[in-house]
């Protein structure tokens, strides 16, 4: 009889559990500390060591926005996946293919109407999980759908952006698209419809040169990187050292690029205390 086969080992199994999951404990990129998945989630994916807001998931998102996390998910027009025929390392077919099988959505951006503080609203939120929330023809038309089903019912509409620009594999098409949402939240505007537009991390490219920084309130996650044009490549056309803080949202607000800076944790607060004062509504109570 091998007795640390047959006595130990037997023993461990069984005060082992079969299956522990990847993603257990979670480090946080900023300080580096290692955070009980279970313990993120309760703080909305905030570091609890440094306050570091980590990246949320789209779904995660419309919940912690909507009252008693319910909304109803708009189904959004089928783009065609691949106009231009691209191809890198590998066919942009397969690409979209591999990450619709990974994140369950068909591209980066999901819409859905429902109340907010009792206040009718229609929100866009981006989704940096597929391909780096790139705003390819399936998020132009996303925006579009979301500002024309605000302007048809005359609700607010809310959009959360967390994207590194135009989709690469798209070309001119992707770029088309800075016109076509910032035509799209222009009309709101013209209407009266408010517009509030939410920057998590990151924010950056054509999004943030286009619909992102056109709302009636800018809106922005704690610590969360806004800008254009990367911070390498700036110090390098201007040959000069930038702040430590260059691009983040408190430096922006400081200079007047955005109006709110917002812990997670309260940005639902916040958001309903605008929409009240928007659409000049009574606050109402919402969980």
């Amino acid at each position: 009889m091998n007795w640390f086969t047959d006595i130990v080992r037997p023993k461990i199994q069984k005060t082992t559990p079969k299956e522990i999951a990847d993603n257990l404990w979670v480090k946080c990129p900023a300080c580096n500390q290692m955070l009980f998945s279970k313990e993120l989630k309760k703080s909305m994916y905030v570091c609890t060591a440094c306050g570091h807001h980590l990246r949320l998931y789209v779904d995660k998102r419309l919940k912690m926005l909507f009252d008693n996390e319910k909304y109803h998910e708009i189904v959004l027009p089928v783009m065609t996946d691949d106009p231009l025929k691209f191809k890198d390392t590998q066919r942009y077919t397969d690409r979209l293919r591999t990450y619709r099988k990974n994140t369950g959505n068909e591209d980066a951006i999901k819409v859905a109407t429902g109340k907010i503080g009792g206040v009718d609203a229609v929100l866009a939120v981006m989704d940096f999980s597929f391909m780096g929330g790139s705003m390819g023809t399936a998020v132009g038309e996303g925006i579009v759908s979301a500002a024309e089903l605000a302007l048809k019912k005359k609700i607010p509409l809310i959009t959360v952006a967390s994207s590194g620009g135009a989709r690469m594999q798209e070309g001119i098409l992707s770029l088309m698209q800075m016109a076509r949402t910032t035509a799209a939240v222009n009309q709101l505007k013209e209407h009266g419809i408010p517009f509030v537009s939410i920057l998590a991390d990151p924010t950056t490219g054509g999004v943030s040169a286009s619909f992102a920084m056109l709302g009636d309130i800018n809106m922005a996650e704690k610590g969360c990187l806004i800008g254009f044009a990367g911070r390498r490549v700036i110090e390098q056309t201007i040959r000069e050292k930038l702040p430590d803080d260059f691009q983040r949202a408190e430096y922006l607000q400081k200079h007047g690029m955005i109006d709110m800076v917002v812990d997670r944790a309260h940005m639902k607060e916040e958001l309903v205390k605008v929409l009240t004062i928007l659409t000049n509504k009574n606050r109402q109570t919402a969980a």
